[in-house]
Formats: structure tokens, C-alpha cells, sequence
């Protein structure tokens, strides 16, 4: 008995043994040609479920064949484009990465300046914009205000000969996911028509970018009709001729062409080393502002979204071959259901009467006497004192933040439901959910002083809809694999887009992006 025994230990040993030497000779994924890291602007997860029976093309492709993540959220405010954009291939949330906003209230330049906004580099492809009291989205841009790095950045400082592009309608979602190191980033100038660039990584459009341009594509979709939706007008003005064109479908076509001649044009994926492709599909978000996530033009957009993606997919099989490709697909943040529809299905929200910003500069007028309280530049959510009409009243700023707290709680049409000063941010507020997106997307030198949160549903747009909250509508956002070294599957877990970039480096052998909180979602991957 006992050598029978002995004889079971020492089998189960050397199959023990066995199973670690083959894991540990097995070998790697092979490395991908290429990653395609596509984010949408304004496409809630529920999208996927809502319309799912429609997409039979990219869409359907991810679904069936990739990763899905099922509860993906982001984990803090504001949910708008450039905070997603930034955390999409940097990990990093607000509070490392300096990207607050679209847009803040810069004390060292004493303006509000946009997120990508450089008056020390020039716009390439298009004439240069004059410099003005604010930074605008027509301004040149470069990635200057971003503090951490990327992928991109990781993937070419690892391999030099490794291509970065970056493509969206919007610089800020061209620029923020590529990187510092990118070979480009472009987006699109809807005076001229072109796509264009910046400085900060070229001197003049490489030549398939020329020639896309000289193809004058936009020209046609300005007068293109809508089919279902007669009353959606493309034409702009005769000094901004294409400024409609992105709340459209067309938008989004453009981007995707031009992606593809990206991938012809730089022979992406088929040089040898592993290259990165960023694309932002932006049309989403200008037609889901206007009409809300419920409306039919959205479920269309969604539709159309499956198709772009089916025919890219394409176009990469043939030049490179899907089998060499990893895909991620995400979004910048979601967005709210307009308070008419709300009203209707006896939900809760609505449309804010007031402006925070007026209700606190009055509250402090009548409290401390008549001065310019507010700089302007925090939106909705963020206020920013002007220290020196504090200076000249001799009022402390914990007094004034106490007041004007007072005041906002006082005022029940505002649906206020949490305020927080600098103070509390700058000493730290643990908490729930919301106190802990606050810390994340809390950044000292750039963040207002005071920070407001609504009650859910309530929204301060006086038309259509949209986004900024903690709330899920907001957060929750696809995240999507597929490729070689992806186990394909539905995965429950929650997770946060800020997953996706240290996934990537792990799966490239690269440097981790140097402010990336995330975790590396192991379970999807094959080793």
C-alpha cells in the first residue's frame, strides 16, 4: 500500500512539474502588427444591448469575436471629451495627467485656455489663427498640457521605428490618446475642409494627407440629405463652410477614410515593428447632444457606427490582416437622457432654472458687498475666485467658500447635492463613489475652487442634452478587445477605461504609461 502511494505522490509531482515547465516554455502571443485603439465620443455601453439586433458588421465583429466588458466606468468628474480621451491610452486620471476639463482657467497664463491649445506651435495644413484673449478649438494645438505619457509615447520610446497616428474631427481627441512621441496627430479645420495638423509634429502634411485633402471630400456631404431625417442641416456658413458637417454622419465618414489612406499612406502594420492607430469618432457626440440618447437619429448614428467600423475592418484585413491586430474600442463618457424624456417616463431630472455662478456671485454681493467674485471659465460644475477682489476685501477664501455654499444649498431650483471646496480637495474627502471622483479629477493648479454636483438628471442645458456628472449614464462606457492573445468572452467584472492602457503595455512588452492607475485585465489574456 504504501509504495502504491508513493508512487501516486511522485506522479502527481512530475505532472505538477510538467504543467509549470509548459507553462513556463510555452511561448508568448506573438507581438501585433498593429493595435487600432478606437474611442467614440458619446456612446454609452448600453448601446451595445439597446440596439444589438442591428449591427451586423464591426460591431457585430467585436461582440461575437472580442472581450466585452460589461461594466466598464469611469471613476471621476467631469465625464467630458478630454478627460476620456486623455485616460483612453494614459491610464491616468485628471488628478496626474493635468487634464481637468475641455477647457479651465490657467492662473499662470491668466486666461482660459482649452486642453490642447499652443500659441508656441503652428496649425499645419490650414492658415494660422491670430492669438486671442482665450484659447479656442481653433487654435493650434499640441499635447504640452498633458503630463503623462501614453502607449504611443511608451511604444515608441521602446521601438524608434514604431509609427504613432492620431485621428479624430477634434484636436484634443487626435492629440491626447497619441501621445507626445506621435508620428501625427490630425483632425479636421471646418473652415477649409482639410485635415490638418500642427507643428509640434511636422512641418508640412506628409503627402497622402495632402492628397486626401486635394480630393475636397467634405465639399459633397454639405449638401448630402440625411435619409430618414429631412429637417438635419449640413450647410454652414460662407465663413465657417464646413462647421456642420460633424453633427452628421458624414463625419464620421470622413474620419474613416482618412484612417484609411493613414494606413496606406504610412504603411501601418506592414514594416516590421508594431504600430499604434488612434481614431475618435466624434459625430456621435454632436448628433447626441442635439437629440439625447433615446432619439432615433442616435440608434441610426449607432448603426451607421457598425458599418464604418465593418468597412475599416476591412480595409485593415486586406493591407495587414486582422489576425495581426489588436482592436480596443471605448468611449470618451456617456451622456444623459434629455429632461423631457425623463418627464415623460416619470423619471427624475430636469432643466436647471438658474446659473450657479450668478447665484453665488449675488449671495456674495449681499453678504460682502458688490466685487467680481467669479473668473469665468469652470462651465457648469467649477467655480474659480478672483483672489484678488478677496485680496481687496480682505475676506478669506474659506469664508467666501462657506457663504457660497450656503447660497447654493439655499437655492432648492438648483438640485445642488454636494459642493466641494478647495480646502476639503486639497486635504482629501473620503467618501462614496462621488466624493472619490472628485480626488480624481482634482488637479491643484488648474481646478476651480468650488465644485458642484447636481442631483441625477438634472442638467443646466437649456436644449437637447449633456454630459459632466458621476452618475452611471455618464460612466459606464464600452470596453472591447479583440486580437491575437485575447480570449474572447463576456467579462462582469467592474472595470474602468483606465484599464485599457496598462493592458496594452503589458501586451506589447512595454513600459507601463507613467500615470496609469488601471490594472491589467488579466483574465482576458492568453499566457
Amino acid at each position: 500500500m504504501r509504495g502504491s502511494g508513493t508512487i501516486l505522490i511522485t506522479a502527481s509531482i512530475l505532472a505538477f512539474l510538467g504543467t509549470r515547465l509548459t507553462a513556463q516554455t510555452q511561448p508568448p502571443p506573438p507581438k501585433p502588427k498593429l493595435v487600432v485603439a478606437i474611442i467614440v465620443d458619446q456612446f454609452r455601453y448600453d448601446y451595445l444591448t439597446r440596439f444589438r439586433a442591428d449591427y451586423h458588421a464591426g460591431l457585430d465583429r467585436l461582440l461575437t469575436q472580442g472581450a466585452d466588458f460589461t461594466n466598464a466606468f469611469y471613476a471621476q468628474v467631469p465625464t467630458i471629451t478630454a478627460v476620456g480621451h486623455s485616460i483612453f491610452l494614459s491610464g491616468a486620471m485628471p488628478a496626474v495627467s493635468g487634464i481637468i476639463g475641455n477647457s479651465w482657467y490657467d492662473g499662470d497664463e491668466k486666461k482660459i485656455v482649452t486642453s490642447v491649445c499652443d500659441w508656441n506651435v503652428k496649425t499645419v495644413g490650414a492658415p494660422q489663427e491670430q492669438p486671442t484673449a482665450k484659447c479656442t478649438d481653433s487654435d493650434p494645438a499640441s499635447p504640452k498640457r498633458l503630463l503623462v505619457t501614453t502607449v504611443g509615447d511608451e511604444l515608441r520610446d521602446a521601438h524608434e521605428q514604431s509609427k504613432v497616428i492620431g485621428i479624430s474631427i477634434k484636436a484634443r481627441a487626435a492629440i491626447l490618446p497619441s501621445g507626445h512621441r506621435a508620428n501625427g496627430a490630425f483632425w479636421f479645420d471646418d473652415t477649409t475642409g482639410n485635415f490638418i495638423s500642427s507643428s509640434f509634429y511636422m512641418d508640412e502634411l506628409p503627402a497622402w494627407a495632402a492628397e486626401f485633402n486635394r480630393k475636397k471630400l467634405p465639399a459633397q456631404f454639405v449638401s448630402k440629405k440625411w435619409e430618414g431625417f429631412p429637417s438635419w442641416n449640413f450647410q454652414g456658413s460662407s465663413a465657417i463652410p464646413y462647421s456642420k458637417i460633424s453633427a452628421s454622419p458624414w463625419g464620421n465618414e470622413l474620419i474613416e477614410l482618412f484612417a484609411e489612406s493613414a494606413i496606406a499612406g504610412e504603411k501601418l502594420g506592414q514594416r516590421g515593428p508594431t504600430d499604434l492607430l488612434t481614431i475618435s469618432f466624434s459625430s456621435n457626440d454632436a448628433v447626441g447632444h442635439r437629440v439625447g440618447p433615446d432619439a432615433p437619429e442616435v440608434r441610426d448614428m449607432a448603426i451607421r457606427t457598425d458599418r464604418l467600423f465593418g468597412k475599416l475592418f476591412g480595409a485593415i484585413d486586406r493591407s495587414v490582416g486582422m489576425r495581426n491586430v489588436i482592436v480596443v474600442l471605448s468611449a470618451d463618457h456617456g451622456v444623459a437622457s434629455t429632461p423631457e424624456h425623463n418627464r415623460a417616463a416619470k423619471l427624475p431630472g430636469g432643466r436647471l432654472p438658474g446659473d450657479v455662478a450668478d447665484v453665488v456671485s449675488n449671495a456674495l454681493d449681499q453678504k460682502f458687498g458688490q466685487a467680481k467674485w467669479l473668473i469665468p471659465g469652470g462651465g457648469e460644475t467649477e467655480l474659480y475666485f478672483d483672489r484678488e477682489a478677496l485680496r481687496a476685501k480682505g475676506i478669506s477664501e474659506e469664508d467666501v467658500s462657506r457663504a457660497a455654499k450656503d447660497a447654493l444649498f439655499a437655492a432648492p431650483e438648483l438640485h445642488v447635492a454636494r459642493v466641494y471646496t478647495r480646502s476639503q480637495l486639497d486635504n482629501g474627502i473620503a467618501g462614496d463613489f462621488i466624493a472619490q471622483a472628485e480626488m480624481n479629477g482634482y488637479f491643484p493648479r488648474r481646478s476651480g475652487d468650488l465644485h458642484v454636483i447636481f442631483e441625477p438628471g438634472y442638467i443646466p442645458a437649456q436644449t437637447g442634452t449633456t454630459h459632466f456628472s458621476p452618475y452611471a449614464y455618464d460612466r459606464h462606457v464600452p470596453v472591447v478587445f479583440i486580437g491575437p492573445g485575447i480570449k474572447p468572452g463576456r467579462y462582469n467584472e467592474n472595470v474602468k477605461p483606465n484599464d485599457i492602457a496598462p493592458t496594452l503595455a503589458t501586451m506589447l512588452d512595454i513600459q507601463t504609461p507613467s500615470g496609469s492607475s488601471g490594472r491589467v485585465l488579466v483574465e482576458m489574456l492568453n499566457r
